[in-house]
């Protein structure tokens, strides 16, 4: 397709003397589209130039040729110069290019690139929480998106199998296993033990100290704590992959922490060799005033045992030498922020290549709340994901037996909606703010939500259905789609991939989820405004494959946050 952008970049670079990279970054997309569909202001070069921003607006319209880049007219406006596309190149060009692809957007501006993304990475011997949701789906639509615009991504869920948690779990066993089920009912049996530990650790240090102990014996390989630790993770990682499959999720590695046990040696070498690594109150640590963050980073705790910090400098050295990432991408929440500063600090001191050093990256996000506060497993108050996503399911079921009792595959359906309803309310905003679970905003038909997408992309079937076939993009008269309602949907669709590659400089799937609702209300404008099924058949068939095109980048565009379509609901 034609860049109508880069065209516009070229076009200016020739009269005016800034670095073209430079140039093109002041080039805008007005809000209003009264203002054209780009602008350039002029006030960055009224200092250089000496004139008013209107007069260098004027002579650089004067001075630019517009043959060949796409660009119907320009009109300056105050201090803005602002550029029209010609209406019938871009149906053309946007019509042709979903015609050409089987994945319309999918690129390989990432060809040769690798990402590392860590993501998800649930508690061994803990219920799958809603409280994972964020980092599981954002993670994931992450990853899709890297891949589909040709970046070789490594997804790792870095399972927390490691920890003075799994002590506390051993020393619960050892005292009360008798009284649990566990075969039976594995992680709620295992999440009472937990809790029960944990309140009894509140009360009485030796108990803490005797479950520090344990983790220690873990580390140095003693054969009943490894057996116990082993059979929790087997039981674990079988009910996390219920969740998995009804979410969709994939990953690339299964590396918990346990994995790095063996690689933490190295790590104490390498920053005892750069002189960084001291001993305080009997635990080693890296001091990191010097680059501004107060709190040290712990490396080994006073009793010998080692820390998150310590498995996760491991992991950089290990993916670093492994997946040779030009990303390494951490999707936690906004808690961990500090922790991660702390690491990437440290993480200086292991002797890697800058580059590796550059990319590391925290992609915080906001917690999920309920109503009544924040969940806690400690506290007994979190809720299982596959209770969550099951009763999405039901919820979404009751709303098709209302609106459509008649419906073949009411259960798949249901499942496509609740489950996708849940995923894109997580996508919907914002990563860092946080999310209070809202069952009434989620499976809202009519509100910006999931189910509202899916509602369009059905509607646009039902009109294909209706059509019979659709026309080959030879015969579409793009001058039937002149219309400001058939261009804001064009607009869109042109701008997909510039969509996608915002996400991945940002870090941020709500842009590609605010791109999909303004999508579907662009289709919802336009199919309410223009009838489809008229007797002229170059406006009938232009019209027809303009919704397929809208279906098609709205099915992508959802496959790539998690989500599948029905074809009925």
């Amino acid at each position: 397709m034609i860049d109508f952008k880069t065209k516009i970049t070229e076009e200016l670079g020739k009269v005016v003397d800034i670095d073209k990279k430079e140039l093109e970054s002041y080039i805008e997309i007005p809000k209003d589209t009264k203002n054209g569909d780009y602008s350039f202001p002029c006030f960055k070069l009224a200092k250089e130039l000496k004139k008013a921003p209107p007069v260098i607006a004027n002579e650089i319209k004067e001075k630019i040729s517009l043959e060949g880049t796409g660009i119907e007219k320009v009109e300056v406006v105050g201090g803005f110069l602002n550029f029209f596309v010609d209406k019938e190149i871009l149906a053309k060009e946007v019509l042709n290019e979903v015609a050409s692809k089987e994945e319309y957007g999918r690129a390989k501006i990432g060809e040769g690139r690798n990402i590392v993304i860590d993501y998800s990475a649930p508690n061994i011997a803990k219920p799958f929480h809603i409280g994972h949701l964020r980092s599981t789906v954002i993670g994931g639509a992450l990853s899709n998106i890297y891949k589909f615009l040709g970046y070789n991504v490594t997804g790792i869920n870095h399972i927390g199998d490691y920890g003075t948690q799994f002590g506390k779990l051993i020393e619960g066993y050892k005292l009360w296993g008798d009284e649990y089920d566990i075969d039976k009912n594995p992680i709620d049996e295992l999440t009472k033990i937990y809790i029960r530990i944990n309140n009894l650790c509140k009360e009485d240090e030796k108990v803490l100290e005797a479950c520090r102990d344990n983790f220690k014996k873990l580390e140095e390989g003693d054969p009943y704590c490894t057996e116990l630790w082993e059979k929790f993770k087997a039981v674990s990682l079988k009910e996390f992959q219920r969740v998995y499959d009804m979410l969709g999720s994939k990953f690339e590695s299964w590396n918990g922490e346990a994995f790095y046990s063996d690689k933490m040696p190295e790590v104490i070498e390498l920053l005892e060799k750069s002189g960084k690594l001291v001993e305080s109150q009997g635990a080693k640590i890296v001091d990191l005033t010097d680059v501004g963050i107060d709190t040290p980073c712990i490396i080994i705790k006073s009793n010998g045992s080692s820390t998150y910090a310590t498995r996760d400098l491991a992991a950089i050295l290990y993916r670093a030498r492994t997946y040779d990432f030009e990303k390494a991408l951490y999707v936690t929440s906004y808690e961990q922020v500090l922790h991660f500063k702390q690491v990437f600090a440290t993480a200086k001191y292991l002797g890697l290549d800058e580059k590796y050093i550059k990319g590391l990256k925290h992609v915080p996000f906001g917690m999920v709340l309920l109503p009544t506060g924040k969940m806690s497993t400690r506290e007994g108050t979190s809720i299982k994901l596959e209770d969550l996503l099951n009763e999405a399911i039901e919820r979404a079921k009751e709303v098709i037996e209302q609106k459509n009792p008649d419906l073949e595959d009411k259960d798949e359906t249901a499942k496509k909606v609740g489950v996708g309803a849940v995923i894109f309310n997580d996508l919907s905003n914002n990563r860092v703010k946080d999310e209070v679970f809202d069952w009434d905003t989620i499976l809202n038909f009519q509100g910006e939500t999931g189910p509202y997408i899916q509602y369009t992309y059905v509607r646009i079937k039902s009109v294909l259905d209706k059509a019979g076939e659709i026309p080959n993009v030879k015969d579409v008269n793009v001058e039937k789609l002149a219309d400001k309602y058939s261009q804001e949907i064009l607009k869109l669709i042109y701008n997909f991939e510039n969509i996608l590659v915002q996400v991945t400089e940002k870090e941020e799937p709500s842009i590609l989820s605010r791109y999909l609702i303004d999508l579907a209300k662009a289709y919802s404008s336009f199919y309410n405004e223009n009838k489809i099924m008229v007797d002229d058949k170059e406006v009938k068939d232009a019209r027809v494959y303009l919704s397929y095109a809208a279906a098609k980048v709205l099915k992508e565009g959802t496959k790539l946050l998690g989500m599948e379509m029905p074809n009925k609901m």
